[in-house]
């Protein structure tokens, strides 16, 4: 199994992606972006991050954070983020969820693992928000993002 090790900077800018489970197009649905935008705005008022760049593609997100001073919480960010999108998501559909996700306390909505990156410079940043606004055209959603 491969050794995952995050990156913890009090006070950091972090890019990063966030997939559905097995690239299923939940995200074009407009409830689940309603509850998404939910779920962010509740994580904010509890644990406050300023949300630098953000994308949401139907199968996966690209966003830049910029986290409070002395601050290193984006797992639990993204853990309530999650969740609570997540928990409000099966309220709103009928889902089959296997008997090992069960056990896991796992549904099928998001994959396991998210990617981050820490943002060590304005050349990184700029090389990230870059990308986040040329996602959409690599996917052909649109021609142009802006």
């Amino acid at each position: 199994m491969m050794d995952y090790r995050r990156v913890f900077v009090p006070g950091g800018s972090y890019f990063f992606t966030v997939v559905t489970f097995e690239r299923k197009p939940i995200l074009k649905d407009e409830e689940a972006i309603f509850l998404l935008k939910n779920a962010f705005r509740r994580t904010q008022n509890k644990y406050p991050f300023r949300i630098d760049a953000l994308v949401i593609l139907p199968d996966h997100l690209h966003t830049i954070w910029t986290l409070p001073q002395n601050d290193i919480k984006y797992p639990l960010r993204w853990n309530l983020i999650k969740g609570y999108f997540t928990k409000n998501w099966m309220h709103t559909k009928s889902h089959n969820v296997s008997t090992s996700r069960i056990h896991r306390r796992e549904k099928e909505v998001w994959q396991r693992r998210y990617w981050e990156h820490y943002i060590s410079d304005e050349k990184d940043f700029l090389e990230h928000m870059d990308y986040i606004h040329s996602n959409p055209v690599k996917h052909g959603l649109v021609d142009d993002p802006f």
